[in-house]
């Protein structure tokens, strides 16, 4: 494997989890809750309606508010790493 690939599938690891936290506060995600008017509250408003009027524990809302609020677990980190470097690679490989 080139060293080119080895370093663009750092960076995407590294830079996912980084970028992360801002993605999702970006949207709406923060440490206090969804923020008004977001996509995060669009996203939450529709949720509750497609469950009739609560939002799911486990759905990809509850999930992203929690990640927002207490930050990912070791597991989730690791995902999260895995999926950016992944796909780095891939790009990588396509560049080159």
């Amino acid at each position: 494997m080139a060293i080119w690939t080895i370093g663009a599938i750092a960076a995407g690891a590294v830079g996912t989890v980084v970028a992360l936290p801002v993605v999702l506060g970006a949207v709406g995600f923060g440490s206090v809750g969804i923020a008004a008017g977001s996509v995060a509250a669009k996203m939450m408003s529709a949720a509750a309606v497609a469950n009739g009027g609560g939002v799911a524990a486990g759905s990809a809302v509850a999930v992203l508010q929690s990640a927002a609020m207490g930050g990912l677990s070791t597991a989730a980190t690791a995902a999260v790493a895995g999926v950016g470097g992944t796909v780095a690679g891939i790009v990588s490989k396509i560049i080159k």
